[in-house]
């Protein structure tokens, strides 16, 4: 497995591994083949670059959900942040979606034709921004979901306080929890068990997914980001199974509690309202994302612009909707490799650094073995 070069670490994961293979029998003795969701982009990249997916038992199928923040982002989203620029705005965006397709164009092209875009690896950099061109309106693509929600209204808190009025969001922010209740609901899906994203459980808690566990029968594990991480939690998820168990496991105590960051949710909740919000190929799911309070409206770039974000237009051919509910495997697109690659991404899942596609561009190349891909 890479990453485990150091004996005890490798010896650890043999363990595991014979664990996970003993475990795997036992419900394959049963005819049971159990597929597992993690619904975090880190996660994805984990796996592919470690190639834990090729070290499980054939009966243990590992798939990507929803999981990337920008994939879930439907091209209006890169409409609205490209029609601002050509207005006169600022544009300040992670570089992440810089070269995410829109109707038409992406933002670097918008760059490229003279539009003001900013890459950024801080928010803080968009209030710095406006603070130092007070003449200019200056727009923060405030896209996430929760983790990254968190960081950006602290930044908006501190430009309230320093009465900052040429600074607005282009909010796109989405949660994880309603997202995974769609999923559930949706009958073309068959989920056994959830590996729940870490960064994302640091902030709303582990018990926020004990719903999923107690209401769906749905064992949920809270996971690292190592392989050994991920492994512990694979192990723990097929015990569940296996034991005929549902309940939240946190292995992830070193970072996430089980009430979350009670100060970050309470900062949030100040400034934030949950919302009705498109996901892409899942649609609108209530509740589901969060947009700033009515309070907070002159900070609200639709609002600001007097411009709704509308639905865009996606290229017929990409199916990264179907790859973000896991019902196809990304080699299984009928553009993967055939047109849309990193250099020249059709969808959004190929651009993203914790895109599914991506992930099995560059760590799942032609010619490896196709056993437990799903």
């Amino acid at each position: 497995m890479k990453g485990l070069s150091d004996p005890t670490l490798a010896g650890a994961a043999r363990r595991l591994s014979q664990a996970i293979q003993d475990l795997a029998a036992r419900l394959a003795s049963d005819g049971r083949t159990v597929r597992i969701m993690e619904v975090c982009g880190t996660h994805t990249m984990a796996i592919a670059r470690s190639g834990l997916r090729h070290l499980l038992p054939a009966n243990v199928i590992l798939t990507s959900g929803p999981g990337c923040p920008v994939c879930v982002t439907g091209p209006g989203y890169i409409d609205a942040a490209q029609a601002l620029a050509e207005q006169g705005a600022v544009i300040v965006t992670f570089g992440d979606l810089l070269r995410v397709p829109g109707s038409r164009l992406n933002l670097a092209e918008t760059r490229a034709r003279g539009g003001e875009v900013h890459v950024c690896y801080s928010p803080m950099e968009a209030l710095k921004r406006a603070q130092a061109s007070p003449d200019r309106q200056v727009v923060f693509l405030a896209i996430g979901f929760e983790t990254t929600a968190a960081p950006i209204i602290a930044m908006l808190d501190l430009a309230l306080r320093a009465g900052v009025e040429n600074l607005s969001l282009l909010t796109a922010f989405k949660c994880v929890p309603p997202a995974l209740t769609a999923l559930i609901a949706d009958p073309e899906i068959r989920i056994d068990a959830f590996l729940c994203p870490g960064h994302v459980s640091a902030i709303i808690g582990a018990d926020a997914y004990r719903f999923v566990a107690e209401t769906h029968r749905i064992p949920c594990v809270v996971a690292g980001f190592e392989p050994l991480d991920i492994l512990l939690a694979i192990e723990g998820i097929l015990n569940q199974l296996v034991t005929g168990e549902s309940r939240v496991e946190n292995q992830y105590q070193r970072v996430v509690r089980p009430e979350g960051n009670l100060k970050i949710q309470r900062l949030m909740d100040r400034h934030l309202t949950p919302a009705d919000v498109d996901w892409r190929g899942i649609g609108v799911i209530p509740h589901s994302g969060l947009a700033l309070r009515p309070e907070f409206r002159t900070f609200d770039a639709e609002a600001r612009f007097d411009r709704v974000v509308q639905p865009g237009r996606i290229h017929p051919d990409c199916q990264c909707g179907e790859v973000l509910k896991g019902k196809i495997t990304p080699p299984e697109c009928r553009l993967f490799r055939r047109g849309c690659h990193p250099d020249h991404p059709i969808g959004p899942c190929m651009v993203s650094s914790e895109g599914s596609c991506a992930a099995w561009f560059h760590y799942d190349p032609p010619g490896q073995t196709e056993d437990n891909h799903g």
